[in-house]
């Protein structure tokens, strides 16, 4: 842990109130460089997210600002260096993330957040959670059965699901991994598309072949394809069919109709687990058909052995600007509905709203507003 000498500033600003400086000293050169990063670029993160000044004087960190403002950057450096000797790294991506959720939690420890690995097998560098609500999905897709991941883009529900899925295949808990979507457009009609029945059905599952990917060799994986240990097909293959010894993937949950996904939580067979993941944000639907998805979370909420884990704006961990957007949108739905205008049922709120075993209200066509863009 670093050492920490603290002294109040001979200079204060009256609108700003008292002033601190903070000196860390750390033994371990390497400890440092990894905590800011290198050229230092997960200082100006900190600098922000702390509304504090940091620096780097040889092994020495340098902070001032207000005492509550240091001494939470105070903490959060004592709390990485120690993750930062056990060979956990808090990335720059991350540091925004950790800040916020050390502010608004005192309680909360980094440790909580990042101390976790999923192991993929020799060769392989583990993929570990980035984020507590991350850390509590894998937790729950570990201890239960059945586990919904229900958020916005860019916040790993699919990622970590396959990651949990190719350790468990690796570990032989499970002997097959099966990983399946509905084939529905994303608002678009491709019309008719040339090939045989998988070349059809091939664009729809691209998604999941890329994770896959990232978790194993191409070599390797099209081997445990050729061989049955890993399926990747449209839900509509999954009717009549019984999955046992499995960890059975359902993404983009949100596309499915409630009958499709009665269907598919029925597929469950003995020594099996199943993670449905999605985002009622962008249900592509047709019109009028309500997402099965949204009905099941209602409907199966206070089921033991079912963990619903739900993910904010907060957990994105794609582009900076992924997470912009997401809240851009969801502002702008909130604004709809001050002014009385019906918000496209795509909304995540138009079912939140709703208690337990509620069913999700009906779908509403928006009328075309003047200046709006859509």
């Amino acid at each position: 842990m670093p050492r920490s000498s603290q002294r109040t500033s001979p200079v204060t600003a009256p609108a700003a109130g008292v002033r601190v400086t903070s000196e860390l000293e750390f033994d371990d050169a390497k400890v440092l460089l990894a905590l800011c990063g290198p050229r230092s670029e997960s200082l100006p993160l900190l600098e922000r997210e702390a509304n504090v000044d940091a620096s780097v004087r040889g092994h020495t960190l340098l902070l001032a600002g207000a005492p509550g403002d240091v001494a939470l950057a105070e903490r959060y450096f004592a709390e990485a260096a120690t993750l930062a000797r056990q060979g956990v790294l808090v990335e720059a991506a991350d540091v925004g993330r950790a800040m916020r959720m050390l502010r608004a939690d005192p309680s909360m420890r980094l440790s909580d957040m990042f101390n976790d690995s999923i192991a993929l097998g020799p060769g392989r560098r583990p993929i570990g959670p980035r984020g507590l609500a991350q850390k509590r999905y894998v937790e729950a897709i570990r201890s239960h059965d059945l586990t919904f991941g229900i958020g916005p883009a860019g916040t790993g529900k699919t990622y970590l699901a396959m990651a949990c899925a190719v350790a468990a295949l690796a570990e032989r808990k499970v002997k097959r991994i099966v990983l399946t979507r509905p084939a529905v457009e994303a608002g678009e009609k491709l019309g008719f598309l040339p090939g045989d029945l998988a070349e059809k059905v091939n664009p729809y599952l691209r998604p999941l072949y890329d994770a896959l990917n990232d978790m194993m060799d191409i070599d390797r994986a099209q081997g445990l394809i050729a061989r049955g240990h890993i399926e990747v097909a449209p839900l509509a293959f999954m009717r009549g069919r019984t999955l046992n010894d499995s960890f059975v993937i359902l993404d983009e949950a949100q596309n499915t109709t409630g009958e499709q996904m009665r269907m598919f939580l029925t597929r469950l067979g003995y020594n099996s687990k199943a993670v449905v993941t999605g985002d009622v944000t962008q249900v592509d639907l047709p019109e009028g058909r309500s997402s099965g998805l949204a009905e099941a979370e209602h409907l199966l909420a206070d089921i033991d052995g079912i963990a619903h884990c739900r993910f904010t704006d907060v957990d994105v961990v794609r582009h900076p600007l992924v997470q912009k957007i997401v809240v851009a949108y969801e502002e702008r739905d909130a604004r709809w509905r001050a002014a009385g205008i019906p918000v496209p049922r795509q909304s995540s709120r138009s079912v939140l709203g709703q208690g337990p075993g509620e069913p999700p209200p009906p779908a509403e066509r928006l009328p075309a507003q003047k200046g709006d863009g859509s």
